[in-house]
């Protein structure tokens, strides 16, 4: 499995947190597990699409083009064939450069782009080949500047976000609603609106993605760990996780540290746990 991150030009850094290729020519059948970040995605599937398989046991195949809205649960992917996937992870209050007003309601689903714009899909499919075919990202980072320019992300969800994510999630939302100077129910309005989920998900997000990382990192205790980034006890963050990974934490410690590089731990951490160190 190859995968590589790129960081977006400096100008556009406010849009966009990475633009990640993941390829695999013979991957094996396993189920990969994907955890909420709190970040929505462009996705563009040019090898063979990947199997989405739900809860309910129900499998279906993923669009080749699509909007990943915020997630409230992990996600399960399975590949049937070649894959090569191009992803364009948005910030935090940018899940609207592309769904607008219906960003909310696109929690745990992932449509057809051209559902959302016709004419941006084919724009964003070309893109994606022509960045292919260049082994560049440049031809995407061109149609994601002409995209941002007519985008205003609302700057009080920005700053909102910027310290929930600075504080790993580990932040009372009536008290980051007094650092911002606003009512909490604006607040809340507002960030549903512009992110996708509430500032208490996504702040539980956050904290989830911080406890993955010291997990990942680290051979401290599971309760060491949690109390650290601030759940009340160990049984809290094993709800957590088993709410947010659809699995336990002994197991993913089990994967995480038992063999770093071995196929068992990218399937459960996978290259977006980890991120650049997966490259």
């Amino acid at each position: 499995m190859d995968y590589v991150e790129h960081a977006p030009p400096d100008d556009l850094r406010r849009y966009v947190q990475c633009l990640w290729m993941l390829r695999d020519d013979a991957p094996d059948e396993a189920v990969q597990t994907i955890y909420p970040d709190g970040r929505c995605e462009l996705l563009a599937e040019l090898g063979v699409p990947l199997h989405f398989r739900g809860a309910d046991g129900a499998v279906r195949a993923d669009k080749a083009l699509c909007f990943a809205g915020q997630q409230l649960g992990p996600i399960r992917l399975q590949a049937v064939g070649p894959v090569h996937c191009i992803g364009i992870r948005l910030q935090a209050a940018c899940g609207g450069l592309v769904a607008g007003a219906r960003l909310p309601e696109l929690r745990d689903q992932a449509p057809d782009l051209h559902t959302l714009d016709t004419a941006f899909a084919r724009a964003f499919h070309a893109a994606a080949r022509a960045s292919i075919d260049s082994a560049s990202p440049e031809p995407l980072w061109a149609l994601l500047r002409k995209r941002c320019s007519g985008f205003a992300p609302d700057p009080l969800v920005e700053d909102a976000a910027g310290m929930l994510d600075a504080a790993d999630g580990d932040l009372r939302i009536a008290d980051l609603a007094k650092r911002l100077g606003v009512a909490l129910r604006t607040l809340q309005a507002r960030f549903l609106e512009c992110v996708g989920m509430t500032p208490k998900e996504y702040a539980r997000v956050r904290r989830l993605q911080a406890l993955l990382r010291t997990l990942d990192a680290e051979r401290s205790a599971i309760a060491d760990a949690a109390a650290r980034h601030g759940y009340s006890d160990q049984a809290h963050a094993t709800r957590d996780l088993q709410r947010w990974t659809g699995t336990t934490p002994a197991r993913l410690v089990r994967a995480l540290r038992g063999d770093a590089g071995g196929a068992e731990a990218l399937r459960l951490a996978v290259a977006f746990v980890r991120g650049a160190s997966c490259r």
